[in-house]
């Protein structure tokens, strides 16, 4: 296996040189990062109107080890595939699920990855204290557009309440999981 840059995501560095085995490697990839976000979606506390689930965990350390790129394409992947009605959301599919309360989530989901995925790009992923300020912008990112869609729905103090206050302590212990996690597995690949 030839590494490559070590500023570069992790996926980047595991991925043969290749150029037709690495576009396969990035669609399996994309694959099984939509269906590890699905999975981590049927895991959850039934809150109303938005559950808990482990979702961020999975975004966060994907896209961490990613980067931008395939990040980004594995969270279009998940939302097409809900959107065209397959069940990778976590209580329903398709457009009218999309629009409903978890939308400003979903939404959120996709700037994360962006956000995250750019973070790894630029080295941050070999830095847990770096990785975990991009994922806490991630988060905001996601707790506010939830919160104002949610707005739209039930009002401003219910999507305070049900949108923002119920997640924040359980998502910043994904943030810390997830930024301790994807250096530690980065540096198990940069070893001689």
């Amino acid at each position: 296996m030839a590494l490559l840059n070590s500023t570069q995501a992790l996926v980047y560095r595991a991925l043969p040189q290749e150029n037709a085995m690495r576009i396969v490697f990035y669609i399996l990839l994309a694959l099984a990062g939509s269906m590890l976000i699905t999975i981590a979606g049927q895991i959850k506390v039934p809150f109303y109107p938005v559950p808990a689930t482990l979702q961020t965990l999975a975004i966060f350390a994907l896209s961490a080890a990613y980067g931008r790129k395939l990040a980004v394409a594995t969270l279009l992947l998940y939302l097409g595939q809900g959107a065209l009605g397959f069940p990778v959301f976590t209580g329903g599919a398709g457009l009218a699920y999309m629009a409903g309360p978890t939308g400003g989530y979903l939404l959120g989901f996709l700037i994360a990855s962006y956000i995250i995925g750019s973070a790894a790009d630029r080295g941050w992923g070999n830095n847990p204290m770096k990785l975990f300020g991009a994922m806490l912008v991630a988060e905001f990112v996601i707790l506010l557009l939830g919160y104002l869609h949610l707005v739209n729905l039930f009002g401003f103090e219910k999507a305070w309440v049900y949108g923002v206050g119920l997640f924040i302590v359980t998502d910043l212990v994904k943030a810390a999981l997830a930024s301790a996690i994807v250096p530690a597995v980065t540096a198990l690949f940069t070893r001689k």
